[in-house]
């Protein structure tokens, strides 16, 4: 349902034509998930990490949508999407909210576009819904435990611990200690407002907090989604990995190739956490022709 009131630029002070488009909400178990609907064509369903909401994605709608379909929505808690009463933000929710919103929406034959939660979140939920994710688009991201990488143990262990709690409900410490530190080119003070935007109040926050405790605690959801790798064909698949991510490294990237040999992959460089963000061009392009390829294989 389209809500003109609830308009991005509106609700959040963001600067006009900075997201220049129409808001639609679901309401999915009860309750409301926003999500930005445009173009015709193909399905691109575009799925989010942390800290972030659809805004993540303007580049790649604009340039995409006169191609493709492209959906982008905000992850429950997160954007302009409601917090479900009892939510903990936990990625296993989050994939829960994403199944139902999938089947609610009666998506089919849907590729993902996704980095960081926004990849195993989206794969748990194509994978709980067979048909209506057949593609996969993925960035830096993974999809498979976490747990004795010390690399990703101690990040979760701060950022999931006390101290990361705390900070992240006084200082919104996460979201701002990406700008800086995750990111490769500098943002304008434009795009950081638009990020900071939605996580004014501290209850609004929690899922910064959450989900990097979630990168170990989740193990047996994470586990779950690794088992369903093989589900999915190289030809399926296709990464655009960022080569200056302090958090998704080359290792990561071997780790996939395990998995699936031949999918197609695009090194992003000078890019660091937010491929859509810092390379938006080339990733546009090589989603554009790596879709043809596929649609014209089917």
């Amino acid at each position: 349902m389209r809500d003109d009131i609830w308009h991005a630029e509106r609700v959040f002070r963001l600067a006009k034509g900075s997201y220049p488009f129409d808001s639609y909400f679901a309401t999915v178990l009860g309750s409301r998930m926003h999500f930005v609907d445009q173009g015709h064509g193909p399905i691109l369903l575009m799925v989010h990490g942390n800290p972030s909401w659809s805004y993540l994605y303007r580049h790649l709608i604009l340039a995409l949508r006169s191609h493709f379909r492209c959906i982008a929505i905000d992850l429950p808690g997160f954007g302009m999407s409601e917090t479900p009463p009892g939510f903990q933000y936990l990625p296993e929710e989050h994939a829960r909210y994403l199944a139902a919103f999938l089947e609610e929406m009666e998506i089919k034959d849907a590729t993902l576009v996704a980095h960081d939660w926004g990849g195993p979140i989206g794969m748990a939920a194509g994978f709980a819904q067979p048909g209506r994710i057949t593609r996969y688009i993925l960035g830096n991201t993974w999809a498979w435990p976490l747990n004795g990488i010390w690399h990703f143990e101690w990040f979760s262990r701060l950022f999931g611990g006390f101290l990361g709690k705390f900070g992240a409900r006084r200082f919104n410490l996460f979201v701002k200690s990406g700008f800086p530190f995750r990111a490769k080119k500098p943002f304008s003070a434009e795009t950081r407002a638009a990020y900071l935007a939605p996580m004014k109040s501290q209850k609004r926050r929690e899922g910064t907090h959450v989900m990097p405790k979630a990168l170990t605690a989740s193990r047996e959801f994470l586990a779950g989604i690794e088992s369903h790798l093989k589900e999915v064909q190289s030809r399926d698949i296709m990464f655009l990995w960022p080569d200056d991510d302090l958090a998704f490294r080359a290792a990561e990237l071997r780790r996939w190739k395990t998995y699936f040999p031949q999918a197609q992959v695009v090194h992003l460089k000078d890019c660091g956490y937010y491929p859509w963000e810092e390379s938006p061009e080339e990733c546009a392009q090589a989603i554009r022709e790596w879709m043809a390829q596929r649609l014209a294989g089917n």
